[in-house]
C-alpha cells in the first residue's frame, strides 16, 4: 500500500485529480476550447487547451503546463484544477508537450516555448494583453516553467512562421516543488543523469544527438557533453536580473524532487534581484491533498505581478 502510495504522489497531476471532486460537465463558469495545435513536429500536432472565464475576464493570461515526470497529455487537463486563475479572470492555457520516453528535456523545453510564442502571437484572438502573462505548473511543469521563466527568449525576426518571430518570455512564474539544478541534487556536486535519474523518468535526460553522416541517432555518452546538457536544462544557471517575479511552493518531506533544489533556486534569484518567494509546507511530500487551496496563492502571486504590471520581463 505504501509504495502504491509513492507511485501516486511522484505524480502531482494523479495526485490533483484524487483532489478535485465536482466533475467538469458540472462547471458552468469558464468556456473550453480543446485541442487547440499550437505547432508541429516529428508529424505530429502540438495541442493546448484554452479555459476562459465566462464572465469579467481580466485581460491576462496563465500559461499551465501539463507535465508530470516530463510525460503529457490531454487526459490530464482538468479545469477544475484552474478554478482559482478563471475564477478571477484569467485565461488558462493548459499546454500539453511531446512526452518522454521519445522526446527528451531540450525537446519538450522547445513544445513548451513555441506554446508561449503561440499565446501571444493569438493575443488578440484571446483577448489578453500580450505583455502580461504568467506561467505555472508543478514538478516536471513547474521546472519547464522556470525554464522559461529563465531562459525565454525573444523571437527571431527572420522565422518564417510569424508565430516564431515574437518573443516565449513571461512576466510571472509560480510552480509547486520543480527541479532546477541536476548538477547539484539534494547536495552540491551530485549529478543526476540518466544512471542516477529514477527509471520511470530517466528517458528525458537520456539525451541523443543525429549523426549526420550515419543518419541515425546516438546517444550522448561524454561526461562533459552530458554535464553541459544537464546545466543547459537547469533553470538556476539561466537566472538574470531580467527573470520575472517568481514563487515558489515545495513540501519540507519531498523524497522525489529535494527542497534543495527550491532553496538553492530561490537564494539565486535572491542574489540576482529578483522579486521571489519560498513557501515551504510542513510535513508534505511530492504533492498534498489541499494543494488546489495552494493554487489559490499563485494567483495572489499573479495578481500582484501582472495586474499592476509592477515588474514586466523585457518583450
Amino acid at each position: 500500500m505504501r509504495r502504491l502510495l509513492t507511485v501516486l504522489l511522484s505524480s502531482w497531476i494523479v495526485l490533483l485529480f484524487t483532489a478535485v471532486s465536482v466533475r467538469a460537465e458540472e462547471v458552468e463558469d469558464f468556456l473550453r476550447t480543446r485541442d487547440v495545435i499550437y505547432g508541429r513536429k516529428a508529424g505530429l500536432a502540438l495541442t493546448m487547451d484554452v479555459v476562459a472565464p465566462r464572465e469579467k475576464p481580466n485581460g491576462l493570461g496563465v500559461i499551465f503546463v501539463v507535465s508530470g515526470g516530463w510525460r503529457s497529455s490531454p487526459i490530464a487537463i482538468r479545469p477544475e484544477m484552474y478554478a482559482p486563475f478563471y475564477k478571477r479572470g484569467y485565461t488558462v492555457f493548459a499546454v500539453v508537450h511531446g512526452t518522454q520516453p521519445k522526446f527528451t528535456v531540450p525537446e519538450i523545453t522547445e513544445d513548451v516555448n513555441r506554446a508561449v510564442r503561440f499565446v501571444r502571437y493569438h493575443a488578440k484572438d484571446y483577448r489578453i494583453d500580450p505583455d502580461r502573462l504568467g506561467i505555472t505548473g508543478g514538478s516536471a511543469g513547474g521546472h519547464l516553467s522556470l525554464m522559461i521563466g529563465t531562459a525565454g527568449s525573444a523571437g527571431n525576426p527572420k522565422a518564417v512562421d510569424p508565430v516564431d518571430r515574437v518573443s516565449s518570455r513571461v512576466q510571472a512564474v509560480a510552480c509547486f516543488f520543480p527541479p532546477t539544478d541536476f548538477l547539484n541534487w539534494g547536495k552540491a556536486g551530485a549529478v543526476l543523469d540518466s544512471k542516477h535519474m529514477d527509471r520511470r523518468f530517466k528517458a528525458a535526460v537520456d539525451f541523443q544527438i543525429f549523426d549526420t553522416d550515419e543518419r541515425i541517432f546516438r546517444r550522448v555518452t561524454e561526461e562533459d557533453k552530458v554535464r553541459a546538457l544537464l546545466r543547459e536544462i537547469s533553470p538556476i544557471y539561466h537566472v538574470q536580473r531580467e527573470t520575472p517575479p517568481t514563487l515558489i511552493i515545495h513540501g519540507d518531506k519531498d523524497k522525489l524532487v529535494p527542497l534543495q533544489q527550491s532553496e538553492i533556486m530561490v537564494s539565486k534569484l535572491k542574489e540576482t534581484g529578483v522579486p521571489t518567494n519560498l513557501i515551504v509546507k510542513k510535513d508534505c511530500g511530492h504533492g498534498w491533498l489541499t494543494i488546489l487551496k495552494d493554487t489559490e496563492t499563485l494567483t495572489d502571486w499573479f495578481d500582484q505581478y501582472l495586474k499592476d504590471g509592477k515588474r514586466q520581463a523585457a518583450k
